[in-house]
C-alpha cells in the first residue's frame, strides 16, 4: 500500500468530519456517557439522538472497514487519529449485548477489529473511560459556573 495514498485516504476522511452536522454528531457524541445498555438503546430510538448516535458509529465503521480492508495503512491512521478510540470505549462494554438483542451479529465488527488490533486495546479503552467521565463532569461543571 502506498503511504500517500493512505495520507490522501485520512484527509478525505478528516475533511467528513468537518461537515457541520457531523460535527454536531461528534459534539453530542462527546457529552453521551452510556452507563448501561439501556443508554444507548434510548439514544437509539430518540429521534433527537438517534441521527447523531448512527452517524459518529457509521462513520468510524467505514472509516475502520477502509483500514481493515487495506485501504488505509493501519499504523499511520491509528497515528493520525485519537477519538475512534474515545467512540468506541463507550459502547464496548455493551456491544455483545447490543448484538445479541438486536440479532446483528457483525455490527460495528470492523471497528472493534481496528481497535482491538493495538497494543493494551483493553487497558487503553478502560483508561479512555475513565478520562471521558472526567471530560464530560469538567464541561458540565465549567457549564454550570457559566
Amino acid at each position: 500500500m502506498n503511504k500517500g495514498e493512505s495520507a490522501d485516504l485520512i484527509m478525505k476522511l478528516y475533511d467528513l468530519r468537518r461537515e457541520p452536522t457531523m460535527r454536531v454528531a461528534r459534539e453530542w457524541f462527546a457529552t453521551f456517557v452510556p452507563e448501561s445498555i439501556d443508554d444507548i438503546v434510548q439514544a437509539v430510538i430518540d429521534e433527537n439522538t438517534s441521527p447523531y448516535y448512527r452517524m459518529v458509529l457509521g462513520y468510524w465503521e467505514m472509516a475502520a472497514g477502509f483500514v481493515i480492508h487495506g485501504a488505509i495503512d493501519e499504523e499511520m491512521f491509528n497515528d493520525a487519529n485519537g477519538e475512534h478510540i474515545t467512540v468506541f470505549c463507550k459502547i464496548e462494554p455493551y456491544l455483545n449485548e447490543l448484538r445479541e438483542q438486536w440479532k446483528f451479529p457483525k455490527m460495528l465488527k470492523n471497528f472493534e477489529t481496528l481497535i482491538m488490533n493495538m497494543p493494551d486495546a483493553k487497558e487503553l479503552l478502560a483508561e479512555r473511560r475513565e478520562t471521558t467521565k472526567g471530560w464530560v463532569k469538567a464541561r458540565a461543571e465549567r457549564a454550570k459556573a457559566v
